[in-house]
């Protein structure tokens, strides 16, 4: 079933997995306003039932990153230029940049678990897009970068948070600095893909892993996700009683009981 089909994204579902297509493959998935503003709203379409959630690209990339024509005068037919972005207010700018990452935010939620299936080129923006899911398989021959600095700006759409969580502030830094390639066998090595396969696989390797997510209930696997989620800002101990709080509430619900 689709549910969304405009401005280079594919929203279909399929039972409980939905699949966020990049539908732009003559310009290999290169990024835009438009195509931000459908991305966040695939987000908001998606059923109830849903559980876990596919991006994926057509064609030969993932995603080359931000459209070069965002960096010319005249911009996106309709849009505001980066150029006049910048003449605008402090608070305008910012509205707008946090209008932009809508569409990078809501693959964290606790409801489900989103795949990136990435193959090819996933540079800048298309790096940022795939390090908003929750997991990472790649094709062998994947080729990520962080290009924001090498054009004067910052990776902005979300993508420093999970990249530090993943590989550590030093080699992030490094990363997105230099914003040379990674390539899949350091994405595996690092943590930055969970599975790598040859591209011919890819499809079926996102298929095999959505089926194993979807074998264990879905309440234990929210649960799961939000306690790992905010591990990271608890000390052991918080982290103690976050697991004994998450325990109860999955003991009760098993045995009918409420709290």
């Amino acid at each position: 079933m689709t549910l969304l089909d405009k401005d280079g994204v594919r929203l279909t579902v399929d039972g409980d997995v939905a699949t966020v297509t990049l539908a732009n493959a003559a310009k290999r998935n290169a990024q835009s306003p438009a195509m931000w503003r459908a991305l966040a709203e695939a987000g908001s379409l998606l059923p109830g039932n849903v559980r876990v959630a596919v991006l994926r690209g057509e064609g030969k990339s993932f995603s080359a990153g931000l459209d070069r024509q965002a960096f010319t005068p005249e911009g996106f037919d309709g849009e505001p230029s980066f150029i006049d972005l910048a003449r605008g207010s402090d608070s305008a700018l910012d509205a707008t940049i946090a209008e932009y990452q809508e569409a990078f935010t809501w693959w964290r939620r606790n409801d489900l678990v989103t795949i990136a299936a990435v193959q090819g080129h996933a540079i800048g923006a298309g790096f940022q897009l795939a390090l908003a899911c929750d997991l990472r398989v790649v094709a062998e021959d994947v080729q990520f970068a962080m290009r924001e600095t090498s054009l004067g700006l910052v990776p902005d759409l979300t993508g420093t948070h999970p990249l530090v969580a993943l590989v550590g502030y030093a080699r992030a830094l490094e990363i997105c600095a230099t914003g040379r390639f990674v390539h899949a066998e350091e994405a595996a090595r690092t943590g930055l893909a969970n599975l790598v396969v040859p591209g011919d696989d890819l499809d079926a390797a996102v298929a095999d892993l959505a089926a194993a997510l979807l074998a264990a209930p879905r309440d234990a696997v929210i649960e799961t996700k939000a306690l790992l989620a905010g591990a990271a800002g608890r000390d052991y101990e918080q982290q103690r009683v976050a697991e004994r709080a998450a325990q109860a509430r999955r003991l009760r619900d098993l045995a009918g009981v409420g709290e």
